[in-house]
């Protein structure tokens, strides 16, 4: 047997890890936020010397840094012009009624919209939307919600600024002097992924669970019924302009009541019919509709333009819209909205209302309160501390809905095929041409500025500042080597297709307590080491490691959108398990298999080529 010779450990060494060990116990234990525990990490780094001022702050101006904020304001710009949420209700009308076929339709129309976005954002999209799915057809949610969610992690391997890991993994190759990856270098990878998880979850179906078929009370406060009346002013873009333009550029959770036109109810006017400023619509709105209606300049809600002017008054603070249900026993139930006149007792103005079923008058000021009710209130945020704490009302909470900008939705589309075409066709570096994106964006108004800061998760944008310089650290201390030199003596006789199995399982096991970017970032120094020991081009071994991080679906703790899914699905632990650890397998092997493919001139198909 050959002898096994260790490189000798040096004090730099023994500090990097004790920081290291330090690190992953932070992480594992979630006692502070993986962020908190990225700057600590850093920090210790430059007091003990191993990093200088200017490698500890390089992550922040670093490309994956730079990408994945653009991503989350680009991603922010496609949901606040009703892209997302468009093609999701699509996807819902194409699933058609058997569970086969929404799998089907699903897991790919799923994986695409995760290739540009990010992957749990579009989980929380499509959650509420497969759920009513299911409820209306009589399935089991969560029969289609873990499919759902492990395409969405699928569909980060369609592209490279899809997932932080893979940015991460070309940060690291080009710090070997190596070409980097392309947008769409690991998309083959992608494809391959897809179709086989679609065909693995189609065919293991029976191990699915049939659990979450009562509809539960976690959607309370965020429904499509909200009772509303709408005016159109004057001077307003959309007089004399048909009823169809309005109802198309809110999207099918917009539905007509009644139309009140001289203060007379016109069943005669339709669809075709032109608006008139000063018609009154009756209608029944979702709550981001009903925050879209509230925005636009040209509409304005009826209770509003009579009565604000009463309820607000000279007070300071923008007014907004904010949620109150009705208390069982209050004093309210049993009156109508008219004669509680509210803008005079509470200086608020009733809006909107939902009721969970039962009639509703036509008139919003004829419905007559009941018990849970939810009405939606608009009134300077001073005039409601008085409400909060009255008794008449359950709770107090701020409106749930957001408003879409779907006028600008073809202008969204058109910045992030340009966006891709720069970074694609290389017109400019794939930083710039995200960060153009992303400005484009705000500056096109698609999202409002605000909201583009708050789509950012600053979690992860920190955490991969900080672990970037953890990265740089591994290797400048030789520890990379060293734990490289390790494992060299152990795989170095092993088949390349079998190494490339080892580097996607440990990623795996990792990732499941770590995030996919810290696993990269620990484990790619090591296996670039690795594959320059052994004479091969890094990039499928730094490649496979990213994956490995990235798709290992052993546990529901693994990824965010798992966890997202749990609660509604009803899954339990096992679950995850008893579906994952196959897939997991299957997925390590075409991943392993297609990154030799792909880089080291390895044969597509099983018995042909080299």
């Amino acid at each position: 047997m050959r002898a096994m010779e260790w490189l000798p450990i040096t004090l730099q060494q023994v500090t990097f890890l004790l920081i290291l060990a330090g690190g992953l116990y932070l992480f594992i234990s979630e006692r502070v936020r993986v962020d908190v525990a990225a700057m600590l990490i850093l920090l210790a780094l430059v007091v003990t010397g191993l990093l200088d001022e200017q490698q500890a702050l390089s992550g922040f101006a670093s490309e994956p840094a730079i990408i994945v904020a653009a991503v989350f304001v680009i991603s922010g710009g496609l949901g606040a012009t009703g892209i997302t949420e468009h093609i999701g209700q699509w996807i819902g009308r194409a699933s058609g009624k058997s569970e086969a076929r929404a799998i089907a339709v699903t897991m790919p129309a799923v994986a695409v919209m995760a290739s540009f976005t990010h992957h749990v954002m579009v989980t929380a999209m499509m959650l509420p939307i497969l759920s009513r799915f299911a409820k209306t057809h009589g399935l089991a949610p969560s029969r289609l919600l873990m499919p759902m969610s492990l395409a969405a992690s699928l569909g980060t391997c369609l592209t490279l600024v899809s997932a932080p890991a893979f940015l991460l993994a070309n940060n690291l190759l080009k710090r070997t002097g190596a070409e980097g990856l392309g947008v769409f270098s690991i998309t083959p990878i992608g494809i391959a992924l897809v179709l086989i998880g679609m065909a693995y979850m189609l065919l293991t179906r029976w191990i699915l669970p049939k659990r979450g078929a009562d509809a539960g009370d976690e959607d309370y406060l965020r429904l499509d019924r909200y009772r509303t009346e709408l005016l159109i002013v004057e001077g307003s873009r959309w007089s004399t302009r048909p009823l169809a333009e309005l109802q198309k550029a809110l999207g099918d959770k917009f539905h007509m009541i009644g139309w009140l036109r001289n203060d007379k109810l016109r069943r005669d006017l339709g669809d075709a019919s032109p608006l008139i400023s000063g018609d009154v619509l009756l209608v029944e709105a979702s709550a981001d509709a009903l925050a879209s209606l509230h925005d636009d300049a040209g509409i304005d809600l009826h209770a509003i333009s009579r009565f604000g002017q009463r309820a607000t008054g000279d007070d300071e603070g923008k007014a907004q819209l904010v949620q109150a249900v009705v208390a069982p026993g209050s004093e309210f139930i049993g009156r109508s909205i008219r004669e509680l006149d509210f803008s005079r007792q509470f200086r608020a103005v009733i809006v909107g209302l939902w009721r969970r079923e039962g009639h509703v008058a036509p008139r919003l000021a004829d419905a007559r309160l009941r018990e849970g009710d939810l009405l939606v209130l608009w009134g300077r945020p001073a005039r409601f501390a008085e409400l909060a704490t009255h008794h008449g009302f359950l709770m107090l909470v701020p409106f749930a809905g957001e408003a879409k900008r779907r006028v600008r939705a073809p202008l969204a589309l058109v910045i992030l095929g340009l966006t891709v075409l720069a970074a694609v066709f290389e017109w400019l570096p794939v930083p710039l041409a995200f960060l153009l994106g992303a400005v484009a964006i705000v500056a096109t108004r698609c999202v409002d500025i605000g909201q583009a800061y708050r789509e950012i998760d600053v979690r992860v944008f920190v955490m991969i500042a900080g672990v970037i310089p953890l990265g740089i650290a591994m290797e400048q201390t030789g520890t990379a080597n060293l734990l490289a030199s390790g494992l060299r003596l152990v795989v170095s006789d092993w088949p390349v297709l079998a190494i490339l199995l080892v580097l996607f399982s440990m990623a795996g096991l990792l990732t499941q307590v770590l995030s996919d970017s810290a696993t990269t970032v620990l484990l790619g120094p090591i296996a670039i080491e690795l594959a320059q020991s052994l004479g091969l081009d890094p990039t499928p071994f730094v490649v496979c490691t990213a994956l490995g991080a990235v798709v290992a679906f052993l546990t529901p703790i693994g990824h965010h959108g798992n966890l997202l899914i749990l609660g509604p699905g009803q899954y339990r632990f096992g679950d995850f398990v008893r579906v994952g650890v196959p897939l997991t397998m299957l997925v390590a092997f075409v991943c392993a298999w297609m990154t030799r493919w792909l880089w080291l001139d390895g044969p597509l198909w099983p018995g042909f080529g080299g």
